[in-house]
Formats: structure tokens, C-alpha cells, sequence
């Protein structure tokens, strides 16, 4: 209802209130808020509203799941009569404070069951002296057959850490069942049946927080508290693999408060095989060297090299990597902070993967305050991402060998040296490895450039010059490498070798509106000269349809084909990639306008690459807000596009609608790739009739090894499905549920596991927001 009201709007709102007036955009923003109340509720917007500064975060109640046990199958399961006298018995440690519900996978086979009664204790379920909680009540008409019947209650404010026990069972009959296990058993939740222990049910718990960020949320749900660190170290100390980990520092005038706490930060790690090695530019500040000796005498592990001189940023980091005696190499600036468990995780990692050579992990910033903020959720290693900016900077450890053969940090760099340094790195490896936590904070002050874009000005200079050092030691020409849409962010702009041609593929079927416009605006705007179009018309029934292509068959740059068989996207793009004898094929919806000139010949640019299978475009819908920016995996259970609604203009998540950067898919509504590669994996497969072709495209391009390019500065609008109507149609909407259920079969966890998103961002939302 929603989406055909906004329809609606679009299409008779203009007469009220043009485009671009402060009428329009109010009506466009109450219009889209009335959608997300109906779509996700009051509650749900009111949390939108306080997450961003609208309301005071104090009046909002967030639920949050913090204890699961969801097993992936319930073919193994069977209902478990809830009878009045046993019943069930579990118990689990409480992640957190503030329990206030557990939601127990329940089944009923009658239309009305007798009520559910839960009781929740402190202790064990078999404790006689266990402590009563909360009793909660759940009428029978309210239990849910084969869903998750909710018990909530007051929330225990002193739960967190604790051992909860529950017993489940009914207050007569029919009674509902749970759907139960005996064969499965999980240390996290012990079960007890008839006075034996063993066997697995699905349960949730979740906690009430008031006054807390989303990210506040995934703190303390994600991260291990400070009464964990005796059970890190412990776990650390059992380890067949404990290599040393040497931290970076050079130091110049650092104020003595932040370079105190940069300090404690190390002291403070639950893995203790470390040495912190400390170059000092001949500080002038006061404090500084006196700071520098105490530590130095206070544990062994800390050396510091006093120079006669400020070498810079890069000449400092080369003094102090001198003192390094470790296996890898860790770098800390001087006035940020490492998590306590950052080498636990580091190491973590190196004992199931020892043959890494770098990794990097998230990030968040820390203000003055010691408040954190600002949380960088960050892909798997993604080199185009990495040459349009420097996203993998913090946390980074480097195979000290490795370091070694490189040189140390280049010299002429400052402000960029770390860039510098990591383009040669990942010149000499591909073990390269991402950990999904916040393992550094980055200290937000006026001098830092977490703070101040303006704070190193030099930095973006540098930058550049590193890059185009890199692409000349790669042998890879350039045309330019100018300023990304932020500073610090770049755009390489790659020579085309040769004139090679380009086929366009356009299904199309009557609507000539749209596919004059289509071709009008490839014909008028596209700079690049050699292409030509292979339309495919499938069963067109209008005579303005024939009379148009009798006037398109005089355009030599136009050939027409015809497939008279019932629509299938997949068959008929595999068809005309059949007729077409050009080295590249671009496959194009007849509901796309061209907005950039340069669309066709900077799409190539990277099609042209070896290592690349295909290019994506960035498309708009005509009220210039995004319809793609690449395809996320995951997003409604198969895939979804990325920053859905954002505004054209917008950065978006790390700026990613606006940086070139790799992804696991991109739309085949403008998808371009050499026709080698399209023939290597057998083209689109014909399974897929509408939805989803281009998403198994993409997947068995990249099982290939090839990389899937988002072009940003290819940018296109999309009346998106214009021609053949929304999936609202309940053939439509099966075949679309059929589709949707094959590429689950086909591809399972992979669609679970997008390398190119990070795990701690939702699956239920295309706009980047911290899953919780």
C-alpha cells in the first residue's frame, strides 16, 4: 500500500508542488515517514528519530535479543507437550542486565490451548534454594504455532553475568508443545525433560535499555567487559601460537594526558607477548620525555629511541620499527587508544590463519571525554575500495618480515605514510585478513585528523603522489588521479587500451516511451563512439512498436533481433550474447537514461582489467535518490541493493555511493563485462526468469576469481520497473518466492556471508545501520 501511494504522489504531487520547492520536500519526507511507521512501526520510527538527534534518546525503551539459541533446521525437531506437571526446565548465563523477555519456539495443533505459565529464577533449575524472579502468564489464544510465543516481563536489573534459570509448562489442557530436540545439546543452555538433562529448544532472551545509542547497544552487547580479562588471558596463555606483536609510536609533542592513556592502552592488553617500541621526534613539550623514561623503567617491554632530531611522521615510525623485535608489527599513534583485547584478537586470528601477512579490523573514534563514537564497520579486503581511500588505517599489523622487505615506511609521504606503506605491502601479498571488531580508537582532538580534515592539509598530496607511485611500480597507465568526493578519497581514472566495441543489449517489449528515451539519451550523451545496440524484441503487439523499429533499422548503430518464446530475462540475454561478436557485452534495461557522459568509456576502464568480471553502474531513480550502488548479500534473505532511497548526491556509508569499490553483485539493469568471461561461466542461468539472474551471474563470476567493479562515475537513471510492473500480481509473487527459495538452495551460506558488508550491520535494511 505504501509503495503505490508513494507511486502515486510522484506521479500527480508534481502539479501542487514542483520539485526541488520546501512544499515538495516536506510532502516527500512526511510521505516516506508514513511508510516507515507502516512498514516497521511508531516505535521503530521514534527510535530512527532519537538515533538521529530528534528526540532525547533517555525516552526511548530499545529491546535487544542478547542470548539465542536458534537452530538452523527444525526437521529434527519434534513438539514437546508442555503438560501441566513437568513441563520444561532450562537455564543460561545472562549476557547483560535488565532481562525482560524470553521468547520459546512453540507449536500448537488446537484452536485453543490452555494458558502458558514461565517462571524465572536466579540459580540453577535444580537449586532448592534458587531465587524467584518473575511469573508470567501468556493466554493460550496468544501461544503461536510454529513462531516464537513471547513471555515479557519487568526487567531484572541485576541480571547480567548471572546464572537464569526458567520453567515452562501449561496450566491444563490441550496443552501447546515447544518444538524440542533430544539429540542436541549446547553448553550455552542446558535443558532438562522429565528429570533428565540433555536435548535443545529455540529460545531468545532479550534485554531492556534505556538512554543508549545503537552503538552504545552493540557495545556492551559485543564486546567482552573488563571482568572477562582474567578468562582472555587465561585462553591466550593456552595458545600453541603466541608470536610477539611489536606497537609502533613515534611520538613529537604529544600532549601528556593522551599519550599517558596511548600508553596504558598496551599495558592493559590480555595478551602479554608484546613489545612497544617508541621513537620520540626530540619533543619540546613538557612531560613528554619524562612520561617516555618512567614507562621505559617500568616494564621491560617498553623501549624508547630519544632523537635528535623530528625525522616526521614516517622517519620516526623508521626509528622506532628499528627496535622491533617482533614477529609482526602493530601501529599506535600517539594519542589514540588500542582496545584491552586487541592483540587477543590479533593473535586469535594468526592461530587459525598462521600464513596471514596483514590484517586490519574496525574502528570507532573517542573523544576527549573518553566517549565513543562514530563506529567504522568495515568490508573484507576490497583492493578498488582501497584505492579510492585509505579504509583499512586502523587497527593494522604487518608481517614484520614483510616490513622489512619493503624497506619500513617510505620517506617523503608525511600525512600519508601509512597509505604509502600499505600500496607497497599489498604489492608483495593477498594474505590479507579482516577482524569485524572495533579493535582501535581513534582520539578525536583538535590536532588529530580524526577531528579536523584541515588538521594535516599535506595529507591529501601525499596521498596521491603514493598512488601514482603504485600504479607505476604495478605497470598500470593512468589517465589522472584527482580528488575523491571527500578529502583523503581519490579517483583513478584508467587509460582504455585500444577502441575496442561494445554491444548493448536491450530486451525490450512495446512501451516505446521508455525505449526512445533509453536510446536517445545513449545516442546523445555517451562520449564514447564505438558501440552498437542489439535490441531484442520479445512478442511486441503494438503497430507504433514495428513502425519504430522500422525507422530504428536505418540507424546502422541498431540491430534487431527477435525471441518469440514467453519472457525469461536470463534466456533472452543469453540469446542475444549469442548474436553479438563484440569483445564486451552491456547489458541494459530499455527503462534506463544515461546521466554521465562518460558512462560507456569509464565503465570499460575497469571491464578492461584482467582481473575484473564485471562493472556496475551507479543508478537513480528519477526523483534522484538511489535505486542501486551495488548489491549487498543477505539483504531479505537473498540480496538487496546498497544506501536503497539515499539521496543521489550523498556520500552514504563511508562514502560508499560515491567511491569506486568492490561487491559481491551488482544489477544487471546496466552490467558490462569482456564476453569471454560471460562465455566462461555460461552465462546467466535460465532458472531464474526474472529475479536474482544477475545476483548467480555475479556469484559464479567471482567463484571464478574474478572481481565485481561498483562504478560510481557511471551514473544512469532507472524507472524501475516501469515496464513490466512491480511484483504485486500473485503469479509474480510466487514466481519471485520460487526464485528467491532456489538461490538459497543453490548458493546457501554464501548469502549469509557477504565479504564486501560487514557482519555487525543489518540484514532487514539497506541503509548501513549498526545491527544490534
Amino acid at each position: 500500500m505504501g509503495l503505490r501511494l508513494w507511486e502515486k504522489f510522484r506521479q500527480g504531487g508534481a502539479g501542487f508542488f514542483p520539485s526541488g520547492s520546501r512544499g515538495r520536500i516536506l510532502l516527500d519526507r512526511a510521505l516516506m515517514a508514513l511508510i516507515f511507521i507502516q512498514k516497521r512501526g511508531l516505535k521503530e520510527f521514534l527510535i530512527k528519530l532519537a538515533d538521529r538527534g530528534y528526540l532525547p534518546k533517555q525516552f526511548i525503551t530499545r529491546s535487544i535479543i542478547i542470548f539465542q539459541m536458534d537452530m538452523l533446521s527444525q526437521e529434527t525437531h519434534i513438539p514437546l507437550s508442555l503438560d501441566a506437571e513437568e513441563g520444561i526446565k532450562g537455564e543460561f548465563i545472562c549476557p547483560m542486565d535488565n532481562l525482560a523477555e524470553l521468547q520459546v519456539f512453540t507449536s500448537t495443533y488446537r484452536r485453543r490451548n490452555a494458558d502458558l505459565l514461565l517462571f524465572v529464577y536466579a540459580n540453577s533449575m535444580n537449586d532448592k534454594n534458587k531465587m524467584h524472579l518473575r511469573k508470567v502468564r501468556v493466554n493460550g489464544r496468544k501461544i503461536k504455532d510454529n513462531g516464537y510465543t513471547s513471555f515479557a516481563f519487568k526487567p531484572i536489573p541485576s541480571s547480567g553475568k548471572k546464572l537464569i534459570s526458567f520453567e515452562l509448562k501449561s496450566t491444563g489442557t490441550p496443552a501447546a508443545a515447544v518444538l524440542y530436540n533430544p539429540e542436541l545439546h549446547f553448553n550455552e543452555l542446558k535443558i532438562q525433560v522429565n528429570n533428565r538433562i540433555g536435548g535443545s529448544i529455540k529460545v531468545k532472551a532479550l534485554a531492556k535499555l534505556r538512554d543508549q545509542s545503537l552503538y552504545g547497544l552493540w557495545i556492551i552487547k559485543n564486546e567482552p567487559s573488563r571482568e572477562e580479562m582474567p578468562k582472555l588471558r587465561q585462553e591466550s596463555l593456552a595458545w600453541s601460537y603466541r608470536p610477539r606483536i611489536s606497537i609502533i609510536t613515534p611520538v613529537f609533542n604529544t600532549d601528556p594526558k593522551w599519550l599517558d592513556l596511548a600508553i596504558k592502552s598496551v599495558i592493559n592488553q590480555t595478551y602479554d607477548n608484546w613489545d612497544l617500541c617508541i621513537a620520540d621526534g626530540c619533543s619540546t613539550r613538557k612531560g613528554v620525555k619524562n612520561i617516555l623514561e618512567s614507562y621505559a623503567r617500568k616494564d621491560g617491554r617498553i623501549k624508547v629511541k630519544f632523537l635528535s632530531e623530528n625525522k616526521g611522521i614516517g622517519g620516526n615510525s623508521n626509528e622506532a620499527l628499528s627496535l622491533a623485535t617482533g614477529d609482526f608489527v602493530l601501529f599506535l599513534d600517539h594519542d589514540d587508544e588500542l582496545a584491552f583485547f586487541a592483540l587477543h584478537e590479533l593473535v586469535k586470528l594468526l592461530n587459525q590463519y598462521p600464513d596471514t601477512d596483514l590484517i586490519y579490523s574496525d574502528e570507532d573514534k573517542i573523544t576527549a571525554n573518553g566517549h565513543r563514537t562514530s563506529p567504522t564497520f568495515k568490508p573484507d579486503w576490497s583492493p578498488d575500495f582501497f584505492l579510492s581511500v585509505n579504509y583499512i588505517i586502523h587497527i593494522t599489523a604487518i608481517r614484520k618480515m614483510l616490513m622489512d622487505k619493503v624497506g619500513g615506511f617510505p620517506s617523503g609521504y608525511d600525512g600519508a605514510q601509512d597509505y604509502a606503506l600499505f600500496l607497497k605491502i599489498t604489492e608483495h601479498t593477498g594474505k590479507i585478513r579482516h577482524i569485524p571488531r572495533i579493535l582501535y580508537h581513534w582520539r578525536t582532538i583538535r590536532e588529530s585528523s580524526a577531528s579536523f580534515f584541515e588538521a594535516k592539509p599535506y595529507a591529501y598530496d601525499a596521498g596521491r603522489r603514493s598512488l601514482l607511485d603504485a600504479m607505476s611500480r604495478r605497470g598500470i597507465e593512468v589517465e589522472d588521479i584527482s580528488m575523491g568526493p571527500f578529502k583523503y578519497s581519490y579517483r583513478i581514472t584508467y587509460s582504455l587500451k585500444g577502441t575496442p566495441d561494445i554491444g548493448i543489449i536491450i530486451p525490450t517489449k512495446d512501451r516505446i516511451g521508455l525505449l526512445r528515451n533509453c536510446l536517445e539519451s545513449i545516442f546523445t550523451k555517451t562520449t564514447y563512439p564505438h558501440y552498437h545496440i542489439i535490441l531484442v524484441d520479445n512478442r511486441s503487439e503494438r503497430p507504433e512498436t514495428l513502425k519504430y523499429y522500422e525507422l530504428l533499422k536505418n540507424n546502422p548503430r541498431v540491430k534487431i533481433l527477435n525471441y518469440a518464446k514467453p519472457f525469461n530475462f536470463s534466456a533472452i540475454n543469453n540469446y542475444a550474447a549469442k548474436h553479438a561478436d563484440s569483445e564486451y557485452l552491456l547489458f541494459l534495461n530499455n527503462d534506463i537514461e544515461v546521466i554521465s557522459k562518460e558512462w560507456l568509456a569509464t565503465m570499460l576502464s575497469f571491464a578492461q582489467r584482467r582481473d575484473v568480471g564485471a562493472v556496475g553502474a551507479k543508478l537513480c531513480y528519477p526523483d534522484d535518490t538511489i535505486q542501486h550502488a551495488g548489491v549487498i548479500l543477505g539483504i531479505d534473505g537473498v540480496a538487496g541493493h546498497s544506501h536503497k532511497r539515499y539521496s543521489r548526491k550523498s556520500l552514504g556509508y563511508l562514502g560508499r555511493i560515491q567511491l569506486v569499490q568492490n561487491v559481491s553483485a551488482v544489477t544487471a539493469a546496466c552490467m558490462m563485462m569482456r564476453k569471454d568471461v560471460f562465455d566462461e561461466v555460461r552465462g546467466f542461468s535460465e532458472d531464474f526468469e526474472i529475479a536474482c539472474g544477475d545476483v548467480d551471474l555475479c556469484l559464479k563470476i567471482r567463484q571464478k576469481g574474478y572481481l565485481i567493479v561498483y562504478n560510481p562515475y557511471a551514473e544512469l537513471y532507472h524507472h524501475e520497473s516501469a515496464s513490466r510492473g512491480f511484483e504485486d500480481a500473485p503469479e509474480k509473487r510466487d514466481r519471485f518466492a520460487r526464485e528467491k527459495m532456489y538461490m538459497k538452495e543453490k548458493w546457501g551460506d554464501i548469502l549469509t556471508a557477504d565479504p564486501y558488508y560487514n557482519p555487525n550491520l543489518t540484514l532487514h535494511k539497506e541503509d548501513f545501520s549498526i545491527r544490534v
